[in-house]
C-alpha cells in the first residue's frame, strides 16, 4: 500500500501491539497508540520514525473508546486502519471459572473490539477504504482445557470478524483476524508463571513445554505476528480470514 494511512492500534504499549505500531510507522503510516498506560505509550512513541498520537484509554469503557476516536479524528481525520490488539487471558478449570472471570474475558476480548469496529466502520465505508485486523488466537480455532472463558471470547471475536467481513465486502473495507500461537510476550510470561506454580515445573521447564506446543519448536515472535497484520493491511483481497501464525500447530 503506497499511501500513508491513519492507523489506530489498541494494546499498543507492549508485545504484539507495540510490534505492529512500529511496523506501521516504518511503512510510512501515521499511528495512534492506545492502551491503559500512558508511560508505555510515550516510550513507544519516542521509538517510532513517523507521526504518532498518544491516546491513553481503557477500551472496555465505551466513553473512553469514543474519546479515543474523537481525538484521532480531530488530529488527523477518520481512522483508516484499526488494529485490535488489546486483550488478556485467564486460566482456571471450568468449575472454578467465576461469572466475573467469564465477563472480564468477554468485555476485553470481544465486546471492546465489537464497539471499536462499530465505531470505525461508518468513516471507513464513507471513504471507501478501511482495514480492520483483530488479534485473536489459535484458541479461536480449537478448544483447550482450562481456558474456557478465553477460548469462548476468541471464538466470538473470529465470528465477529467473519460476519463483519461478509457484510462489508463490497465497501472497500476488509476485516481479518490474526491467530497467533504462544508468542514471546509479557502475556506468555504470565502463562509460564501460572504453569510453574500449578505444576511445580521450573519456569524454564514451563517455557520449554510451551515452545514444544508449536511444531517449529519455539515461541512465535511479535514481529512474526506483525508480518501477518501488515499483509492484511496491504491487501484488498484478503478478508474474512483467521490467519494462523502458530508454527504449524493448527492446520486450517
Amino acid at each position: 500500500m503506497d499511501d500513508a494511512r491513519r492507523c489506530l492500534v489498541t494494546g499498543a504499549g507492549r508485545g504484539i501491539g507495540a510490534a505492529v505500531a512500529k511496523r506501521l510507522s516504518a511503512a510510512g503510516h501515521r499511528v495512534a497508540l492506545t492502551s491503559r498506560s500512558a508511560g508505555e505509550l510515550e516510550a513507544l512513541a519516542a521509538q517510532l520514525p513517523g507521526p504518532s498520537l498518544i491516546v491513553p484509554a481503557d477500551v472496555t469503557d465505551p466513553e473512553a473508546v469514543e474519546c479515543a476516536f474523537a481525538d484521532v479524528e480531530r488530529a488527523w481525520g477518520p481512522v483508516e486502519v484499526l488494529v485490535l490488539s488489546a486483550g488478556a487471558g485467564a486460566s482456571a478449570p471450568l468449575r472454578r471459572t467465576t461469572d466475573a472471570d467469564w465477563q472480564r474475558m468477554l468485555d476485553l476480548n470481544l465486546t471492546a473490539p465489537f464497539r471499536m469496529l462499530r465505531r470505525a466502520v461508518p468513516g471507513m465505508v464513507e471513504q471507501g477504504f478501511g482495514r480492520v485486523v483483530a488479534i485473536a488466537s489459535m484458541a479461536a480455532k480449537q478448544g483447550e482445557p482450562y481456558i474456557a472463558a478465553y477460548t469462548a471470547s476468541k471464538h466470538g471475536l473470529l465470528g465477529l470478524v467473519r460476519a463483519a467481513a461478509a457484510e462489508l465486502a463490497t465497501t472497500g473495507v476488509t476485516v481479518n483476524a490474526v491467530c497467533p500461537g504462544f508468542v514471546d510476550t509479557p502475556m506468555t510470561d504470565v502463562t509460564i508463571a501460572s504453569i510453574s506454580s500449578i505444576t511445580g515445573r521450573t519456569p524454564e521447564q514451563a517455557r520449554k513445554w510451551l515452545e514444544g506446543r508449536q511444531p517449529i519448536g519455539r515461541l512465535i515472535t511479535p514481529d512474526e505476528v506483525a508480518d501477518a497484520v501488515l499483509l492484511c493491511v496491504a491487501s484488498a483481497a484478503i478478508t474474512g480470514q483467521g490467519i494462523n501464525v502458530d508454527g504449524g500447530a493448527v492446520q486450517s
